[in-house]
C-alpha cells in the first residue's frame, strides 16, 4: 500500500538509529534485523536503506567504518554517534506525540 511506504520512509531513520544503539551493524544485517524485530511487518530493501544511511552520515548521526571480511570482501559497519543519539530521542518523542494524536483522532466519533 502506498501510504504504508510513505510512512515507512519517515520511520527508517528512527528504527535504524535504535538498532545501532544495540551494536554496530552493516547494511544487510540492518535489513535482516528490521524484518526480524518487526516480525516481518517492517521490511525494507537494501536499495531503500542505503540512501537513508548516507543521509544519516551527512547529518553526522552515524559513521561508517570499512572492515575486511575474508580475504577480499569488505563491509561497512555503521555506528551511532552522539548526534544520532540526540536525534533518536527527539524522534521518539515526536513519534509518541503523533501516535497518541492519531490514536485519539481514530477513536473519536
Amino acid at each position: 500500500m502506498k501510504s504504508q511506504e510513505n510512512f515507512k520512509k519517515g520511520a527508517v531513520e528512527m528504527v535504524v538509529l535504535h538498532l545501532l544503539c544495540r551494536r554496530n551493524m552493516y547494511g544487510y544485517e540492518l535489513v535482516q534485523e528490521l524484518e526480524k524485530s518487526s516480525e516481518g511487518l517492517f521490511i525494507i530493501k537494501e536499495g531503500t536503506l542505503y540512501p537513508s544511511l548516507y543521509r544519516m552520515i551527512e547529518k553526522k548521526y552515524i559513521s561508517g567504518s570499512t572492515e575486511l571480511v575474508g580475504k577480499k570482501r569488505t563491509r561497512v559497519y555503521y555506528t551511532i554517534e552522539e548526534e544520532g543519539k540526540k536525534a533518536l530521542e527527539e524522534m521518539k518523542k515526536d513519534y509518541e506525540i503523533i501516535s497518541k494524536g492519531i490514536k485519539n483522532i481514530l477513536a473519536s466519533e
